[in-house]
């Protein structure tokens, strides 16, 4: 056991830091904390396995909404290059306080929003991000990083079960839309783990569940990008509707769509990733 893997076992447990600072979660900032020690090293230990990763030596790792600082302390034990924590809540900035301490020159804390931070442009590649994401902004928060996913080794995030369901979705399902395309089209998704309610202060109502997402070796343009989500706003705002009839304002339709491979009888939920891409770069 590293130096530093000592130290951080002999912080008081979860529970008793919670207790000492008095930390309550706030409902309007989407807090659910994560005390159960079990749950925050399965998460980094399935994570860096999933990657045949044995630590994360070498690399900057980024976690949003530090909370208690359970998964915060399971990233330092793996070793990073450095780590940085964004919290929104300054209530937690003094507990993320505590464990900078244990090696101040190897972790930095933003007190602020991370959807107004730029991950892409702070630290040095590879980097990670790794959070017990807000719920109130989890899709946004994904959304700005699968635009620059060309900056990051890999994802590890948690995520409400339902919306993990929606990324992960194929095609003809339900839960299949515009993250679900994006996501896929941007990278390799796969689910590490699903989390009971039980482990969480307080217990939500829905299950969670951690994703691992890893970028393509071929990445959307920043113009695709842009195509894309104008494309899939417009048709999955009329899902039921064929395509025929939610893009008949373009000219163009029927020679984009046989392109495409697609037919103006399907409807959205009938056209996988790459046939979106497809019809954007010859529609838009």
């Amino acid at each position: 056991m590293t130096l530093l893997k000592e130290k951080i076992e002999k912080l008081p447990s979860l529970r008793t830091t919670v207790e000492a600072y008095g930390l309550i979660a706030k409902k309007a900032l989407g807090q659910n904390f994560l005390l159960d020690r079990n749950i925050t090293d399965k998460i980094i230990r399935l994570s860096l396995g999933a990657q045949k990763l044995s630590d994360f030596s070498g690399s900057d790792v980024f976690e949003v909404g530090s909370g208690p600082g359970g998964l915060t302390r399971a990233i330092f034990s793996a070793e990073p290059n450095h780590l940085t924590v964004v919290e929104m809540d300054e209530r937690c900035i003094a507990i993320a306080q505590d464990i900078q301490s244990l090696a101040p020159d190897r972790m930095d804390i933003i007190n602020g929003d991370a959807l107004k931070v730029d991950f892409s442009t702070i630290g040095h590649t590879p980097r990670h991000i790794i959070s017990n994401l807000p719920y109130n902004v989890s899709v946004p928060l994904l959304f700005g990083w699968l635009k620059s996913m060309g900056c990051f080794q890999s994802l590890t995030l948690m995520f409400q079960k339902e919306v993990a369901d929606r990324i992960l979705a194929p095609i003809k399902t339900k839960d299949y839309g515009r993250v679900s395309i994006l996501s896929q089209l941007q990278c390799s998704v796969e689910k590490l783990m699903d989390v009971s309610p039980d482990c969480f202060v307080p217990a939500p109502k829905v299950w969670s569940s951690v994703l691992l997402f890893r970028p393509l070796e071929k990445l959307l343009t920043e113009d695709q990008i842009v195509k894309i989500e104008k494309l899939t706003q417009i048709v999955f705002a009329q899902r039921r509707k064929m395509i025929r009839q939610s893009l008949k304002g373009f000219a163009t339709l029927e020679s984009a769509a046989q392109k495409a491979n697609i037919l103006l009888t399907m409807r959205p939920e009938e056209i996988t990733p790459q046939q979106f891409l497809l019809l954007a770069e010859n529609l838009l």
